[in-house]
């Protein structure tokens, strides 16, 4: 009999045994022009001009909003190149020579209790947006949008499930920098004004829970609490973290501050806390290297690293008879791309490198494991068969929108089928 697959090899046992490296010294950084949610973008340097930490190099533009690019060292500005984004895309990127200095831009100022205790909403939501904060749990989508919301906002939670296999960023960060993740959560709450805070990870993370509790105590003053939830995937999708964590049942497509709730990926938070008391961009990121196509690594590296050099860091491929499979991001929702010339954004949080094997796509055997096991309800293998005769309509009727892509039908599949790739390319047929 099939059955809904709920639990999956997370990949994260043997990464979390391993030592972070520090990796935030290269020669050379590359900044993105452009990103997946803006498409146009111009520099405001030149070359030959020096920046500091922290300074404005550049704008990229949205479709409703811009955001400022930061410097992440101090240095000189020699030119452009074109390097790939988190998109797997070839993208122009300005770059900057490290000259190892990493003297702080002078707007880069610390605020003291005081002032930050005299923020008003508004000034939380100028200074995330200055800073180009965007969701780092993958979606990039700008969090001062999410912030300015003129609902009434009861709870704010901290996403800290991280449910994608073969990342640890979220983990690393919740175990070293808590009270990052717990000061940013306050920012939150006073900007929202949310009387409640909600940290949410899974429940087997118990020596995550012991460092998050033991921190908490030196924030009693506050209504904020650890919840344990399901270890299954995909936990980390908002609605289910919402429900599971708070009782609240969202449908999907509403938004979340309709319910009085605001959820924030938790490194997304920490960005916060830098934002607002350090007046900083997010600078640096913890990234993993994972797959049996490389020796196995967690780093923390700074935005604008090219991902060549940490694959040269840990003596490049193994194996390198063997054609590679390169995934950037997670295995269920990341990105095929082609080569490793990819520069690190703030979305980026691993490369997973696997030794090609040959799997071949058979029919389909009509066993609905696809069915059972989607999270949102929808029959991928119909909206494949819609997607194949190009019937606009039909795919539209079956509900391609809520498809969340997070890999599950893919995973089931005996039949090898590429169903989740299937799916972006109905998605993006039926929205032309």
């Amino acid at each position: 009999m099939i059955e809904k697959t709920r639990f999956i090899p997370d990949g994260k046992k043997e990464l979390k045994k391993l030592p972070i490296i520090n990796y935030t010294d290269s020669k050379y950084l590359y900044y993105p022009v452009t990103s997946s949610r803006c498409a146009d973008g111009e520099t405001c340097v030149r070359g030959g001009q020096f920046v500091k930490v922290g300074e404005v190099i550049g704008t990229r533009k949205g479709a409703f909003f811009e955001q400022p690019m930061h410097a992440t060292v101090s240095g000189e500005v020699v030119g452009t190149e074109k390097h790939m984004d988190q998109s797997g895309k070839s993208v122009d990127c300005l770059i900057v020579k490290n000259d190892f200095k990493y003297e702080l831009h002078k707007t880069i100022k610390d605020r003291t209790d005081e002032e930050i205790n005299a923020l008003t909403k508004e000034d939380f939501v100028s200074i995330v947006r200055e800073k180009s904060l965007v969701g780092l749990g993958g979606s990039a989508f700008p969090t001062y949008i999410k912030l300015s919301t003129k609902d009434k906002i009861d709870v704010v939670v901290a996403n800290g499930v991280e449910c994608e296999p073969n990342l640890i960023s979220d983990y690393a960060l919740m175990l070293t920098n808590p009270k990052a993740i717990i000061e940013g959560l306050i920012y939150a709450m006073k900007a929202s004004g949310a009387k409640k805070g909600i940290i949410a990870i899974k429940k087997k993370y118990k020596e995550i829970d012991e460092r998050l509790s033991f921190e908490l105590r030196e924030y009693s003053d506050y209504d904020i609490e650890v919840v344990k939830i399901g270890n299954f995937y995909p936990q980390g999708w908002e609605i289910l973290t919402i429900k599971n964590a708070l009782g609240i049942k969202i449908p999907q497509g509403e938004l979340l501050s309709k319910y009085g709730v605001l959820n924030f990926n938790v490194s997304t938070l920490a960005s916060i806390f830098a934002a607002v008391k350090h007046n900083l961009p997010v600078l640096e990121r913890y990234i993993s290297l994972s797959g049996d196509g490389i020796t196995n690594q967690n780093f923390r590296a700074r935005i604008g690293t090219l991902m060549t050099e940490l694959v040269e860091s840990v003596g490049g491929y193994k194996d390198i008879e063997i054609p590679k499979v390169l995934i950037l991001g997670g295995p269920m929702m990341g990105v095929n791309v082609s080569q490793d010339d990819i520069v690190m954004t703030h979305t980026t949080t691993s490369l997973i490198v696997q030794n090609q094997v040959d799997l071949h796509e058979e029919p389909c055997i009509h066993c609905a494991s696809c069915v059972y096991s989607c999270p949102v309800g929808i029959q991928p293998v119909q909206i494949m068969n819609a997607y194949k005769t190009r019937d606009k309509d039909m795919i539209k009727h079956l509900g391609i929108n809520k498809c969340i892509e997070c890999g599950l039908c893919s995973f089931v599949c005996p039949s090898k089928i590429h169903l989740t790739e299937t799916m972006r390319k109905a998605k993006r047929f039926a929205s032309k």
